[in-house]
């Protein structure tokens, strides 16, 4: 089975640009659980512009299946509010200040130092470690002297290119997915997967174990309601 994680933020984005509480994250959460999500994914940022620290506090607390913070390791706040939660997984992304969203992967061979010693951090505290990386078997080898458990792979590429011509799409995520399983890593995916190109990529990626979805299921759920919405996703991953 490759799990759905649900990503919330979107959640997050629409409550904060009216201030007070609705909707409710937790509650929405909540709901994900309820209709069949196995994970939560939150990604709080320094500026909380959608997930705000609190928040994970709260999702903590209430929770319980999977619970994936996603975030920038470089910053201590982060490092300090992972640590204080326990989640069951810790994703870590090397996001810039003020960037819109992830769009670039750990460069494990350059930073493999830094993400050692970081790793082993969370590792310590009991926490299963991934990391964002790219579709480059070098990279996703290099992951593996990190000490981390699992890599996620950075499928905007894939999902940008899908359309045009899918087996050329997809050739790097498998190529990327057998090193992964030859190195021992776990694997993730996610960013911009949807209704249209999920199934393809989980049929095609060996040993998929997990996929983060927000953007693009939220965005579904306006339209279909979140009941119905994440059986469809369970049914393109091939879980129902």
């Amino acid at each position: 089975m490759t799990k759905l994680s649900v990503n919330i933020n979107k959640i997050a984005t629409l409550r904060n640009s009216r201030g007070g509480n609705n909707p409710d994250v937790v509650k929405a959460a909540l709901a994900c659980e309820r209709f069949g999500a196995q994970g939560i994914t939150v990604h709080p940022r320094p500026d909380e512009r959608h997930i705000r620290y609190q928040d994970v506090y709260d999702l903590k607390a209430v929770l319980t299946t999977e619970f994936n913070i996603e975030g920038n390791c470089q910053e201590q706040k982060f490092v300090s509010l992972v640590l204080a939660n326990k989640p069951t997984q810790v994703t870590l992304v090397p996001d810039a200040l003020n960037q819109i969203t992830s769009n670039h992967g750990w460069d494990t061979i350059t930073h493999q130092d830094y993400l050692k010693d970081t790793i082993a951090q969370f590792k310590e505290a009991g926490i299963r470690v991934s990391i964002f990386v790219d579709p480059d078997p070098k990279m996703v080898e290099a992951a593996a002297a990190t000490g981390t458990d699992r890599v996620e792979l950075y499928t905007e590429a894939y999902a940008h290119n899908y359309p045009a011509n899918k087996e050329q799409a997809v050739a790097p995520y498998i190529e990327a997915a057998k090193v992964a399983q030859q190195v021992g890593l776990g694997l993730n995916a996610g960013h911009d997967l949807d209704l249209h190109n999920l199934k393809y990529f989980a049929v095609n990626i060996p040993g998929l174990l997990e996929v983060s979805i927000g953007h693009a299921l939220v965005s579904d759920a306006l339209y279909l309601g979140l009941e119905n919405v994440i059986p469809m996703y369970q049914r393109r991953l091939g879980n129902l």
